[in-house]
């Protein structure tokens, strides 16, 4: 059975840190030379360039950047367990790099972190929002929040954290001054906000009278690339947008937003936790998912009853 070898990957990991043989060498107590090839020899073995050489500085090639953060990854880990067994409980610390959905992470899960951060003083957090798809493995993300359903990925495990429900709402203004909406075809004689995404299909989700969900054409006003945008230019009139109730559940309750077409709308779409499938999961991500499944739980309204 093929063997992982190691050699090479401490001195690749501290050039491409610090941008320098000579630096790496001194931190090593070794010659710049001795650095060098053993880069030289890690990357003969592989395969693949890592560094860009120059007489000013090293740089990262794209398959240097993806291999230095999968080698970053692995001895976290490994200090991780060390750790653990040095102090006889799995305390989570180190950096946890988790990519959330934009609106819904800054409303609900950001501050959920934020507030276990400070619970743990070695726990540290970089955040990321947006509606992009990512590469968790190439771009060290260690979990990541998703709407939606999930495509079957081998190199990722997913817990489900509950639900969003959709609904199709706008303001009273709005509808004073509109068409008559009695039906799904009349959504297009109407001004729809939607979000904007690059091959996002202009189509909303509705069921049928059998419960069974479709895509439904609509007429496209304005387009958004935040859900915060979107629900601002809903509560200002500008049309129909469908929404999830987490965003818009206090709007309707004063009544600045109404629902209309409720016997179709109510469309869900799953939520879940990912991240990258491993044997041992580390403690600090084993917090952040455990934080992640109490609260959903417990928040019945932003998740619609937790997992199942």
């Amino acid at each position: 059975m093929e063997t992982l070898q190691f050699d090479g990957i401490p001195e690749f990991i501290l050039a491409a840190q610090l941008g320098s043989f000579t630096a790496a060498a001194l931190q090593l107590g070794v010659t710049s030379s001795a650095v060098g090839k053993s880069v030289t020899r890690l990357e003969k073995r592989l395969g693949i360039q890592l560094l860009h050489r120059s007489t000013r500085k090293l740089s990262l090639t794209h398959e240097g950047e993806v291999y230095l953060a999968s080698c970053l990854r692995v001895m976290e880990e490994l200090r991780g367990v060390e750790g653990s067994f040095l102090s006889g409980v799995a305390q989570p610390k180190g950096r946890v790099r988790i990519d959330l959905p934009a609106a819904f992470g800054r409303r609900h899960i950001a501050p959920l972190l934020i507030t276990l951060a400070g619970r743990y003083a070695q726990l540290d957090l970089t955040l990321t929002f947006g509606e992009r798809k990512v590469d968790m493995v190439n771009d060290g993300i260690d979990l990541a929040v998703r709407i939606g359903e999930l495509k079957d990925d081998p190199e990722l495990v997913a817990r489900r954290l509950g639900e969003q429900r959709l609904v199709i709402c706008t303001a009273p203004q709005y509808l004073s001054k509109a068409p008559p909406l009695l039906s799904p075809a009349d959504l297009l004689t109407h001004d729809c906000i939607i979000g904007w995404r690059v091959g996002l299909r202009k189509r909303w989700l509705l069921k049928n009278a059998k419960g069974s969900v479709h895509e439904q054409e609509i007429r496209v006003r304005h387009e958004f690339g935040d859900g915060e945008m979107m629900l601002r230019a809903t509560l200002d009139g500008g049309g129909l947008c469908q929404l999830p109730t987490w965003l818009v559940a206090e709007h309707l309750r004063s009544g600045a937003l109404v629902t209309v077409l409720d016997d179709c709308a109510g469309a869900t779409m799953p939520i879940h936790v990912i991240w990258p499938h491993t044997r041992y999961v580390q403690p600090k991500v084993r917090v952040v998912v455990d934080a992640l499944l109490e609260m959903a739980a417990q928040q019945r309204e932003v998740f619609g009853g937790g997992e199942k």
